[in-house]
């Protein structure tokens, strides 16, 4: 993919959709009301991860699987997850660069529900605590 093909802006501007559509989305909605305090932060995190992604910068070093590990997500979160950021990146970037973050984005969900629900049995968490797997 060509970086030149998305703007920093385009980024931001990608995020700040997204969000506003999975705050005030019946599902999505409380999953972030409950795991994110500071959206300013949040944003700049989640910009500087598809700056990486997306331009080849350097300026996210995290591990969105561990972010994600404690939030209590259920499998049906995955599909609604991808359904407003599908809608938003094609609303957003230009075509060829959505297509690549949408592709991304399905893998990324598709290894973070293998983590969290193909091993053993799962366990609803409890009181914000991260899920936990049978040890049997």
């Amino acid at each position: 993919m060509n970086p030149s093909a998305v703007t920093e802006d385009q980024i931001a501007e990608l995020v700040r959709r997204f969000y506003a559509k999975a705050r005030a989305d019946a599902e999505l909605g409380p999953v972030f009301a409950r795991s994110v305090v500071d959206w300013g932060e949040h944003h700049r995190i989640v910009e500087d991860f598809w700056s990486r992604t997306l331009l080849g910068t350097r300026r996210y070093q995290g591990h969105p699987y561990a972010a994600h590990t404690r939030l209590g997500l259920k499998p049906e979160h995955f599909e609604r997850w991808l359904a407003l950021f599908r809608q938003t990146a094609l609303e957003v970037l230009p075509a060829a660069v959505a297509e690549h973050a949408i592709a991304r984005t399905e893998h990324m969900a598709s290894s973070f529900k293998a983590g969290l629900f193909s091993f053993g049995d799962w366990v609803e968490p409890r009181h914000g605590k991260p899920a936990r797997r049978s040890a049997e």
